[in-house]
């Protein structure tokens, strides 16, 4: 049994749920995923997998046809996903986080149209706020909808979509005129379904072919194009306009506590490949692992490990209580990602000229780890966060 990143207080459920998870990673993913990954190719039967699994529906409520499982679990669930390949708990995260906004914000009507569908898999969410020159600077904006007599029509243009071409529902930030003197006040988010695939899947509306990228493949990343697209009023999520905004940094709350959870899930790789490669690789007459400066970076990597782990727990774990958790989120993403980085770069070193080759997967978490510092915020982004919330608790009495 593993020693590191373990998780005390979790029901026999969750135990259950985790150990099937982590069958199915070493059974399905790990053996496949360089494969898969040196291709660019979507993993079809992974995700056919997971559906037979019940992960799509792993928190949307019972009632609904989920598990109705807590954020903690899903988040230990992509841990173990991320662990065997990134690119596959990609694949779910912003199906969850759309399922998410859905279940919070959601008219009941919305709710029952999409949630039992996102539960089996059918309907596949992904989200998009950025934008092509917009970078974390959210209340800018420029795609906009603007109402008619029978709806919306939507201009613009949205840039890297999670899932642009496989997914078929996709909760989208826009600019509405709501007159508020506030810019983030003036956004709102539409559901728009749609069908999976490339080119122009609607009229109107044009999802360009995949972005060629480094790391984070099988996986497809997009552009979303509007050109006088046509949606009806009850798209709108929560069917009020201007929260947007409020709807979108709710979603993306639990979306950092995931990219917590996939840099923790990376991390735990990049260290047993190095603790196993230290212990077969010899130089100078002895396993590589005997010498000290080997076994301190182990030392090293397995402390950053287990940190990153349990405040990404705690993360988790607070925002499954209904405290806000904007602070210990960013926390979170901002340390598990760092240590992610540093762990999956000692890993690369300990491998030596092997690390380089695309025969080992190390080459592999050295080209994905990067992503993670800038997925959901980068780190920059997380710790203005966190001093605007510590400002916010630490008022000077002075």
């Amino acid at each position: 049994m593993a020693r590191l990143a373990q998780t005390a207080g979790l029901t026999d459920i969750q135990e259950e749920i985790l150990a099937t998870v982590r069958t199915f990673v070493d059974k399905e993913i790990i053996p496949h995923a360089q494969t898969l990954e040196h291709g660019d190719t979507y993993p079809a039967d992974i995700v056919e997998g997971m559906k037979e699994m019940g992960l799509f529906g792993l928190t949307i409520p019972e009632e609904y046809g989920g598990l109705g499982e807590s954020l903690l679990t899903y988040a230990l669930v992509v841990e173990q996903i991320a662990r065997g390949w990134m690119s596959v708990s990609g694949v779910i995260n912003t199906h969850f986080i759309v399922a998410h906004m859905l279940k919070q914000h959601g008219t009941p009507e919305q709710k029952q149209k999409y949630l039992p569908r996102m539960a089996t898999g059918e309907v596949r969410g992904s989200f998009s706020m950025s934008e092509p020159e917009l970078g974390s600077d959210v209340a800018a904006i420029r795609t906009r909808a603007v109402r008619g007599d029978s709806g919306y029509t939507i201009n613009g243009q949205k840039m890297w979509l999670t899932n642009g071409g496989t997914s078929n529902l996709t909760a989208v930030l826009v600019k509405t005129d709501e007159g508020a003197e506030k810019p983030h006040q003036n956004l709102t988010t539409f559901l728009v379904e749609k069908p999976e695939g490339y080119g122009e899947v609607l009229p109107g509306l044009t999802i360009p072919g995949k972005i060629d990228k480094m790391g984070y493949k099988g996986v497809d990343t997009t552009e979303m194009v509007f050109d006088g697209f046509e949606i009806a009023a009850d798209q709108v999520l929560g069917g009020v306009t201007g929260q947007g905004f409020r709807h979108m940094m709710d979603g993306v709350e639990v979306g950092r506590v995931n990219v917590a959870a996939r840099a923790c899930g990376i991390s735990i790789r990049a260290f047993e490949l190095a603790i196993e490669y230290s212990q077969q690789r010899r130089t100078f007459g002895k396993a590589i692992v005997e010498h000290q400066a080997i076994a301190f970076k182990l030392a090293e990597m397995a402390t950053k490990v287990e940190a990153a782990h349990l405040m990404m727990v705690n993360a988790a774990r607070l925002k499954d209580s209904g405290q806000r958790n904007d602070v210990e989120a960013g926390m979170a993403k901002l340390i598990a990602s760092e240590y992610c980085a540093e762990v999956t770069q000692e890993s690369f070193r300990i491998h030596g000229g092997y690390g380089y080759s695309k025969e080992y997967e190390i080459e592999r978490l050295m080209r994905e780890a990067p992503f993670l510092l800038i997925g959901e915020g980068t780190s920059e982004i997380q710790k203005t966060i966190i001093s605007r919330g510590l400002l916010r608790d630490y008022q000077s009495r002075g």
